[in-house]
């Protein structure tokens, strides 16, 4: 089930970089780079860090298909986009925290030490995100007070601990969701957010 989630999050992510490319005007190559760097970006940067090899898209070439092929997909529907901002929404909080469980999971194969796996699931679910956006050149939207990190924080804490607890994987792995995509979906329909610091004084 994880699996198939997985594969959806990665169409999902690699569709909303395409919508993204295009209102940055780029070329086709562009809009297939942006949405693999998207969809893929997280795991790639974990991967690396934590010294995990193959890179996940090196062991499965068909992601980089999926993505592509989702991305030149957006292409042709992009004229019905805009009617599906909620569905692309909801997408996109599935993803945050399925590719939070699966960034945990592989720092837990690892052995790492409990913050590592908390860090491991939130780099995989957020580092894409930040990418597109400096690729694009917007600020990140995880640093523009909106609960996104967090909430990836708190679905691997989570997660972490009901393994921890013996409890059963499957289970977990629901609550895990459920509890994260939930809160995700509360922060987009009432704006919560991280306080903001804001400094106007000049240094002189």
């Amino acid at each position: 089930m994880l699996h198939v989630i997985f594969i959806i999050a990665i169409a999902a992510e690699a569709m909303t970089a395409a919508l993204a490319a295009g209102r940055r005007k780029m070329d086709w190559f562009g809009v297939c780079v942006l949405a693999a760097v998207t969809a893929l970006g997280g795991g790639t940067m974990r991967d690396t860090l934590l010294g995990h090899y193959p890179l996940s898209w090196v062991a499965d070439p068909t992601l980089l298909l999926i993505c592509c092929g989702f991305a030149l997909l957006t292409i042709a529907l992009a004229r019905f986009m805009e009617h599906l901002r909620w569905p692309f929404l909801l997408l996109d909080a599935l993803g945050l925290v399925v590719f939070t469980i699966i960034g945990c999971n592989v720092a837990i194969e690892m052995g790492e030490s409990p913050v590592i796996v908390i860090v491991a699931g939130m780099i995989t679910g957020i580092v894409g995100g930040i990418m597109r956006d400096v690729l694009c050149n917007d600020i990140p939207l995880v640093f523009s007070s909106q609960l996104y990190a967090t909430i990836s924080i708190v679905t691997g804490a989570l997660y972490y601990l009901g393994l921890q607890l013996n409890l059963m994987h499957d289970l977990v792995t629901v609550l895990a969701v459920v509890i994260g995509f939930s809160l995700r979906v509360l922060a987009i329909r009432f704006n919560w957010g991280m306080p903001k610091f804001i400094y106007d004084k000049e240094l002189r």
